[in-house]
């Protein structure tokens, strides 16, 4: 399924909001990771502002979660398997881990859900498909949650340009 093409049936829509729950999986898991993998010394070095970057966007990316995945429940589909989810976000939507530090690959993440949300909400405004779910409201789930995500994109730019 290509985010090019309208959404056409309740399995493309539930198919489509499986990958963001896995994507908010991935940026949830590398934020914890980054925090988790500093060494008592560099956590000491480490700039608040990243710290509560990471840890903001680790509870957000789980919020996200949580939201999405209550629309695929609501949805009179039959769930794709997570195996199978899990390597399109891996084949499609996974930044490789050697990022120029803790900021870049953040800022990749942010960057990364947002055009996956822009990408999205694109498919279904250009569908006419009724749903079994209320299309306005996951619409407007889609909105919010893209635009938490810019928000984020806009924060790791900042913590950025600060550090410069």
């Amino acid at each position: 399924m290509s985010l090019g093409q309208r959404v056409a049936t309740d399995h493309q829509l539930a198919r489509l909001l499986q990958i963001g729950v896995v994507l908010e999986e991935v940026v949830e898991a590398r934020a914890e990771r980054h925090l988790a993998e500093l060494s008592a010394e560099e956590r000491a070095a480490l700039d608040d502002a990243i710290e509560a970057l990471l840890a903001e966007a680790a509870e957000e990316s789980a919020e996200h979660r949580d939201r999405l995945a209550a629309l695929v429940d609501d949805l009179d589909a039959e769930a794709t398997g997570f195996e199978e989810i899990e390597a399109l976000v891996e084949e499609h939507y996974t930044a490789p881990g050697d990022f120029d530090g803790v900021l870049y690959d953040q800022l990749c993440n942010e960057e990364t859900a947002y055009k996956f949300y822009d990408d999205l909400i694109a498919a279904i405004e250009d569908s006419d498909t009724e749903f079994s779910v209320d299309r306005e409201r996951v619409l407007e789930t889609l909105r919010e949650i893209r635009a938490e995500e810019e928000e984020g994109v806009e924060e790791v730019t900042e913590v950025m340009e600060d550090r410069a």
